[in-house]
């Protein structure tokens, strides 16, 4: 059993722990699973929270290209984590922190750290157990934010995979550690169907559980992917091989409604297995109805409504993974049935641009970096404003409106973004003053959650209903307050000033029917049962347009 004096034990045995894998291939839906998972049983009555565990060296994802590795997703704290946070926090209405994100990199810049420091008393620093330790005391402290709830951490990668194994050995010394009895390993693992045989094969799962099992971890539940129906036959066979019982083996088949995924996994019989194993009792009855009205929602909407996400990585959707989402609760909510076009930026010229964007009833432009493609989201942007078509605009969405404007409206002619032209005559979006001897790209910007307050009488705060929010934010550069009064004078008005520092964080047109620019990230705080109200206000705009 652990040490107490190093784990707190006493206050670690009151919470259980679900550990979920994958095997086979990536991209099988592990976050998905993990997420539904909990999303069941806070509905049980249970306090849950939720952790990935990533194996790439990065200390975090905020210096990737979304284009690898899909949208950064950022929590109130401001940690730049894995787009599946996006998911724990969507399905399990919390707010999580930077416990519940963890990397290679990070674990090993603390175990280096303490080494230098001599806290290892001269002993050889190695895998097993300096990386696992530390491994395991990051699970250990969500076991104490959580008390005597529930942890569910994501293993990122598939079972095999060389980046993985320190912390598979990690999950597997917790069971060692704490008791069998408080821990549940569930392995998601993919059971294909093959169209010309047309019938389904157990194999890979069968191997995959085996590679685990080699790993010294038997899987207590088996979440089966597939696209079609898994016989009992098939259950019966992947069952006798993997060495659990039936009951244990759980189909999760493809749905068309991202949200369908824990009502589908509960009929499965996962919630009832998972209590079972780890000998819970729900603290109330099982009650989805909320989620299942979202469902019926999104299944019974008619009215199409067609919003153009204009940015420069719609290559991979995944990168506005959140916007995406955003949009869908927010459509959903209002009975609406969205249609998105993914408008790669520099697609569009001066040519083209009102032909590509003439068929939508509103145009998003989502956050990005860079100078690329800026010429095709500005051209969206004049489209929005001069043919009164809804406009939502996020970061540096919000920037560039501010550059068109500039440009087009105030007669400000050639200004820009310092980001993008470092010798514009007129930096009307310029790098934030504690950015400017800032060398290191990482973690370095302005992150997470800050306080806005809203002007009456403005579309902002027709949408929230309050004189003050909070919202998560992820950039370098401002809009530049010298400019504020020759923009007022021509229009623009600024209906969101951040509590602390005067800066602007909304732009609207006074003269437009729903022309609005953020510098803060909403995407980053709607949940399917309460979708952000811009997003619902932009959506309501958009299909109202429909009708005039």
């Amino acid at each position: 059993m652990l040490n107490d004096v190093d784990y707190k034990g006493d206050i670690i045995l009151n919470s259980k722990y679900i550990f979920i894998t994958g095997g086979v291939v990536s991209g099988l839906g592990k976050g998905i699973t993990a997420a539904s998972l909990g999303r069941l049983l806070k509905e049980l009555g249970y306090k849950v929270t939720m952790q990935k565990l990533d194996p790439y060296i990065n200390v975090d994802p905020g210096t990737m290209n979304p284009c690898q590795h899909g949208e950064v997703f950022v929590t109130d704290d401001g940690t730049e984590t894995d787009l599946d946070l996006g998911h724990y926090e969507r399905f399990i209405d919390e707010n999580l922190s930077c416990s519940s994100s963890l990397t290679t990199g990070k674990v090993y810049s603390k175990v280096i750290e303490k080494e230098r420091h001599g806290d290892y008393l001269g002993a050889t620093v190695q895998v097993i157990p300096h990386i696992t330790n530390e491994i395991k005391s990051e699970i250990f402290k969500l076991g104490q934010d959580v008390g005597d709830g529930i942890v569910i951490t994501e293993i990122g990668g598939t079972v095999g995979d060389i980046e993985s194994l320190p912390f598979l050995e990690a999950i597997r010394q917790v069971s060692h550690d704490i008791g069998k009895d408080n821990v549940l390993y569930i392995h998601v693992t993919l059971v294909p169907y093959l169209e010309k045989s047309q019938e389904l094969k157990s194999k890979p799962t069968q191997h995959s559980v085996k590679e685990l099992l080699s790993l010294g971890i038997q899987p207590d539940v088996i979440v089966c992917r597939s696209q079609q129906n898994i016989s009992e036959e098939i259950k019966s066979k992947i069952a006798l091989f993997c060495n659990t019982d039936i009951d244990s083996v759980i189909q999760n088949c493809d749905v068309n409604f991202l949200y369908e995924v824990p009502v589908s996994l509960n009929k499965g019989g996962l919630t009832k297995i998972v209590c079972k194993k780890l000998g819970l009792h729900p603290k109330k009855t099982l009650d989805l109805s909320e989620w299942q009205t979202v469902i019926d929602k999104f299944k019974n909407a008619t009215q199409e409504v067609t919003v153009a996400l204009v940015g420069k990585y719609t290559s991979l959707k995944d990168s506005y993974l959140s916007v995406s989402e955003s949009l869908l609760h927010a459509s959903t909510f209002l009975n609406k049935k969205l249609n998105i076009q993914w408008i790669p930026s520099d697609d569009l010229n001066s040519e083209n641009y009102e032909n590509i964007l003439s068929s939508t009833d509103g145009i998003l432009i989502p956050g990005g970096f860079g100078c690329r493609a800026i010429e095709g989201k500005l051209l969206a942007i004049k489209y929005a404003r001069e043919n009164n078509i809804p406009f939502f605009g996020i970061c540096l969405g919000m920037q560039l409106a501010v550059v068109e404007f500039a440009n087009n409206v105030v007669g400000l002619n050639s200004a820009n973004s310092t980001e993008i032209d470092p010798n514009t005559p007129y930096p009307v979006i310029d790098l934030m003053a504690d950015q400017n001897d800032i060398s290191k790209l990482g973690g370095t910007m302005r992150l997470g959650k800050y306080l806005c307050q809203l002007q009456h009488d403005t579309k902002a705060y027709m949408a929230y209903h309050s004189n003050e929010v909070g919202e998560r934010h992820r950039h370098r550069y401002e809009f530049n307050s010298k400019f504020k009064d020759k923009f007022e004078s021509h229009g623009m008005v600024f209906s969101g000033i951040c509590k602390n520092s005067n800066l602007v964080e909304i732009v609207e047109l006074k003269d437009h029917k729903w022309f609005v620019g953020v510098q803060f990230h909403p995407e980053f705080i709607s949940r399917p049962n309460r979708p952000h109200p811009l997003f619902v206000e932009f959506i309501r705009a958009a299909a109202a347009c429909q009708t005039e």
